[in-house]
């Protein structure tokens, strides 16, 4: 935990915060930092312009129980899905209900995939240095999706780095990423938005805006 701070006033100062304990990644090999939408992307784009880092989305979907969709059972991204065994038979939830909640949220994914990156090919991860960003990791489920696919792609070095985490999920982490980076590791979570003073919802127009500033900014150099 990083002394001084026990909350945020909002994403954008959350990533402010993270981007100076990032600082030694800028140079890196071939450094990409690619952020969870919604939430994650206003933290990712201040991490992006502060260390001059090439920057896009990563879309994962989170699998929520049926009737409880807040609570997850795992995520999908890219083909890969992560599934949580001992929710999912805890709950009792059948085969048939995961594979309709599975088949929902690919549609979802494919829709914010053609939506936030306009067409724009996914970035080459193969032997690089991949930053993952979201505002917050509860269960990590969404978080661990986002690791398995860029296992998969054969990235040459994964770190996740996050505001805010539940401490038995960062340390759950630390074992599937090459390197966790938090400014917050609380015991008692609770919601990541008691974390931060200003939590509204992070809509589609401002994702697109924000990705569409570092693009253009990266361009420029």
């Amino acid at each position: 935990m990083t002394p001084g701070i026990d909350m945020f006033l909002d994403r954008a100062d959350a990533g402010r915060r993270l981007a100076a304990k990032l600082a030694g990644f800028s140079t890196a090999s071939r450094p990409l930092l690619l952020a969870l939408p919604r939430g994650g992307v206003p933290v990712g784009a201040e991490v992006a312009a502060a260390l001059g880092l090439p920057f896009d989305v990563l879309v994962v979907r989170k699998l929520g129980v049926p009737g409880h969709e807040e609570y997850a059972m795992g995520a999908i991204a890219g083909g890969v899905m992560v599934l949580d065994h001992e929710v999912v038979a805890r709950l009792g939830v059948s085969l048939d209900a995961l594979e309709r909640v599975v088949a929902r949220e690919e549609r979802e994914l494919e829709r914010r995939e053609r939506m936030f990156r306009g067409g724009l090919a996914f970035p080459q991860v193969e032997g690089r240095t991949v930053i993952v960003v979201d505002d917050g990791v509860a269960t990590g489920s969404t978080m661990s999706a986002a690791v398995a696919l860029l296992r998969k792609q054969n990235a040459g070095r994964i770190v996740v780095a996050v505001p805010v985490a539940a401490d038995d999920s960062a340390e759950r982490l630390r074992g599937e990423a090459d390197e966790v980076v938090t400014l917050l590791e609380p015991g008692n979570l609770g919601a990541v938005g008691r974390w931060y003073r200003d939590f509204g919802q992070t809509g589609d127009d401002e994702v697109r805006r924000l990705l569409e500033a570092s693009r253009a900014a990266t361009a420029d150099r």
